[in-house]
C-alpha cells in the first residue's frame, strides 16, 4: 500500500482545537486521523480508518483463535426484545428511541445481548450444538447526555461485542477464563499499559464481571490497587470490610445534647470535644454518623422513593458508588426539604426514619454494637449514644462512601490501597441465564430433557481503544504509534523537489511492492520543515527523510519513539526495512 500525502484526504493543524479537552482528542484532530462532525460523533479520515482497521483486525484475529464466530445484527432494532428482557425502561435516557412510519418503537443498539439471544433461540435446539460463541464489531449508540474527550465518550462509537452459550456454569466459566486471556493479548498486541480489576456488572447483570482499564490521567474510571497483594477493583466495586458486631447494651443510654451553630462534621467534632459530649474529650470524625438524603428513581416508576444512607463522618457519599449499587435506579441528592418539614436539614439521625418511613441504608462499618454520635432530628440538637441494633436498625448495607488512597486493602488486609485513573476498554461478563430465562431458550439436553443455556458477555471499546492508545503513546511533538497499530509502517519525507521526491516515490514504491505499508510526503507546496513537524505529529514508526545525503547514496533513518537518527546507505535499504517490518510482524503474532 503506498500513500501519498498530496493526494491524500489529510489536514494538519498547527494550533490545538478550542474544544479539544484530552490530549487523544487534540493530537486526532491535529494529525488528521479524525474530524468532529456532531457532538459526541466523529468521521474517521483515511489515516484514522487505517488505525481503526487494524485494531479491528487484532481482535478479530484473537477472538477467531479461540474459535468465536463472526455475525453481524442491525444496529435498528425493534424494541420489543428489549422490553421481554426489561432493559427498555433500565436503560431510561441512555439510549436513542425513535418510531417509523407506522409507529412502532424503535432503538439505536446500544449491545445486542437480546438479538443474540433470539438468534441462537432461532437456529439451535440440540446440546450437540453448544458451546457456541458469536461476535461482531458494530457501531453502537448511546445518548451520552454530555459528550467529551473526543472518542472517549462518544455517542456513536465502534465497539467488539461477542456472547458466549453453554450447557452449564462450568461451561461459562471456561468461556469466560478463554476470552480474558484473549483479552490479555489483544491488549498488549495493542501496546497498551492496562490493568484487569473487578468491576460490576450494571445493566448486564451475572454474577461476576471484570474491566480492562488503560491507566491515563484523563480517564473517567478510577480503580484501586493494593501495594501488598493483586487486588484490583473499579472503586464502584470495593468492598468494605465490616468490623465485628458488638453487644448493643454494652453502651450506656442514648443523650441528647444542645448542639448550637454545627453546620459541619468539623464543628461538631469541635463542640463536642470542648463540652466532653458523652464524658468524652476524644471524638474524631470517624465517630460521627452523616446521614445524607438522597432521591432514588426506578426505572417506569412514577415517584422517586427518599432513601438516607449514612457512613462515618470522616467520608463523604460518593454518587457512583451508590448508583452503582442500586442499579438500574437513577440516584440524586435531595433538595426539596420544604416538602419534607420531618427531615431536619443538618441535624438528622437513623433513629425516627423507620417511623416516619424512610428507608435507611448504612456504610458496612455501621454493624450493630457500633455507637455514634448523630443528629437527634431536633433542630440545633445531636444525640450521644446512637447504637446500631439498639436505637436504629437499617434496612441494610451500601457500599456508599468514598474509597480513599491508603484505605486497608479488602482482601488481604496488610497492603494500603493506591487511587488510580483510567479508561475503560474492555469489559466482561458472566451473564448467566438472564436473557436465556427472559426468550425461554431451551435445548434438548443429552438425557433426553431440557436444558437452559447460561450465557456470558465480552466487550471491547474499539474506536475508544485507539484514543486510549493516543493517550499513552504521544509526547509534545505529537503521536507515537506502536508498530502494531500505525496506519502505516514507514512515512517517507522528501526534503526537497527533483531528484530527493523522484528517489523517495521509487523508494516507496519498492517498500510498496514488498508488502509494506508506506506514506509517503510528495507535497511540493511546503517546506521540509513543515514536512518533518507533520511527520512527527502523525507519529508513524520509521520515518526515511531523502534529503541532502541521496548525492552520496545515502537517506536517514528516524524512530519515531527512541528518537534516535542514523545515517544508511539506500542501497539495501529496502531489504532491511523490509525485514524488520516482517521479523516484527511475525513477533508479535
Amino acid at each position: 500500500m503506498l500513500l501519498r500525502m498530496s493526494t491524500l484526504l489529510l489536514r494538519t493543524l498547527r494550533e490545538d482545537p478550542a474544544d479539544a479537552e484530552v490530549p487523544s482528542h487534540r493530537l486526532l484532530l491535529r494529525a488528521g486521523y479524525v474530524r468532529r462532525a456532531a457532538p459526541g460523533g466523529y468521521t474517521w479520515l483515511p489515516l484514522g480508518k487505517l488505525v481503526l482497521d487494524r485494531v479491528s483486525e487484532i481482535v478479530r484475529s484473537e477472538l477467531t483463535a479461540i474459535g468465536d464466530q463472526e455475525v453481524h445484527f442491525p444496529a435498528l432494532l425493534p424494541a420489543e426484545p428489549y422490553r421481554t428482557s426489561g432493559r427498555w425502561t433500565e436503560y431510561g435516557d441512555d439510549i436513542f428511541t425513535l418510531a417509523d412510519r407506522r409507529g412502532a418503537e424503535h432503538l439505536l443498539a446500544p449491545t445486542h445481548e437480546e438479538l443474540a439471544t433470539l438468534l441462537v433461540k432461532d437456529v439451535f435446539s440440540s446440546y450437540r450444538d453448544f458451546p457456541v460463541t458469536l461476535f461482531q464489531i458494530q457501531t453502537k449508540f448511546r445518548d451520552e447526555a454530555r459528550p467529551r474527550g473526543g472518542l472517549l465518550r462518544g455517542r456513536e462509537f465502534l465497539m467488539k461485542d461477542a456472547y458466549s452459550f453453554d450447557l452449564d456454569d462450568a461451561g461459562l466459566r471456561a468461556a469466560y477464563q478463554r476470552h480474558r486471556d484473549a483479552y490479555v493479548r489483544v491488549f498488549e498486541r495493542l501496546g497498551l499499559d492496562f490493568t484487569v480489576v473487578h468491576a460490576m456488572s450494571g445493566a448486564m447483570g451475572g454474577s461476576a464481571s471484570e474491566e480492562f482499564l488503560a491507566a491515563t490521567p484523563v480517564g473517567e474510571d478510577t480503580f484501586v490497587g493494593c501495594t501488598a497483594c493483586d487486588y484490583a477493583a473499579n472503586t464502584e466495586a470495593v468492598l468494605t470490610r465490616a468490623p465485628a458486631a458488638g453487644d448493643p447494651d454494652a453502651h450506656p443510654a442514648l443523650t441528647v445534647h444542645d448542639t448550637p451553630d454545627t453546620p459541619t462534621i468539623a464543628s461538631l467534632v469541635e463542640l463536642a470535644n470542648a463540652r466532653g459530649l458523652g464524658g468524652r474529650r476524644d471524638w474524631t470524625a470517624a465517630d460521627t454518623l452523616k446521614n445524607v438524603v438522597l432521591t432514588v428513581r426506578r426505572p417506569g416508576a412514577e415517584e422517586a422513593e427518599l432513601l438516607v444512607v449514612g457512613v462515618p463522618g470522616d467520608r463523604e457519599v460518593d454518587l457512583k458508588r451508590v448508583g452503582a449499587a442500586l442499579h438500574p435506579a437513577t440516584v440524586e441528592v435531595f433538595d426539596d426539604w420544604a416538602a419534607h418539614p420531618d427531615l431536619v436539614r443538618g441535624y438528622l439521625g437513623p433513629q425516627l426514619l423507620a417511623k416516619l418511613g424512610v428507608r435507611c441504608l448504612v456504610d458496612p462499618r455501621v454493624v450493630p454494637g457500633t455507637a455514634w454520635l448523630t443528629g437527634a432530628n431536633e433542630p440545633g440538637r445531636h444525640a450521644v449514644h446512637v447504637v446500631c441494633g439498639r436505637d436504629f436498625t437499617p434496612a441494610g448495607t451500601i457500599e456508599a462512601a468514598e474509597v480513599r488512597a491508603g484505605d486497608p486493602c479488602p482482601v488481604c488486609q496488610a497492603g494500603e490501597l493506591v487511587i488510580r485513573r483510567g479508561i475503560e476498554i474492555g469489559h466482561i461478563f458472566q451473564l448467566g441465564r438472564r436473557f436465556t430465562d427472559a426468550f425461554a431458550v431451551d435445548v434438548l439436553g443429552p438425557e433426553g430433557k431440557p436444558v437452559r443455556p447460561t450465557m456470558g458477555c465480552y466487550g471491547i471499546g474499539v474506536s475508544r481503544a485507539v484514543a486510549a492508545i493516543a493517550e499513552q503513546h504521544h509526547d509534545d511533538r505529537g503521536l507515537v504509534w506502536p508498530a502494531e497499530v500505525a496506519p502505516c509502517d514507514v512515512h517517507l519525507v522528501a526534503a526537497g523537489k527533483g531528484p530527493q521526491l523522484d528517489a523517495a516515490l521509487d523508494l516507496g514504491g519498492r517498500l510498496a511492492a514488498a508488502g509494506l505499508r508506506v506514506l509517503v510526503d510528495d507535497r511540493t507546496h511546503v517546506s521540509a520543515g513543515v514536512k518533518f513537524t507533520d511527520a512527527e505529529l502523525i507519529g508513524i514508526p520509521r520515518a526515511v527523510v531523502v534529503g541532502r545525503r541521496l548525492a552520496d547514496g545515502y537517506v536517514e533513518l528516524r524512530d519515531r519513539a527512541r528518537g534516535e537518527r542514523v545515517e544508511l546507505p539506500l542501497d539495501g535499504l529496502v531489504e532491511r526495512l523490509t525485514e524488520e517490518v516482517v521479523a516484527a510482524r511475525r513477533d508479535r503474532v
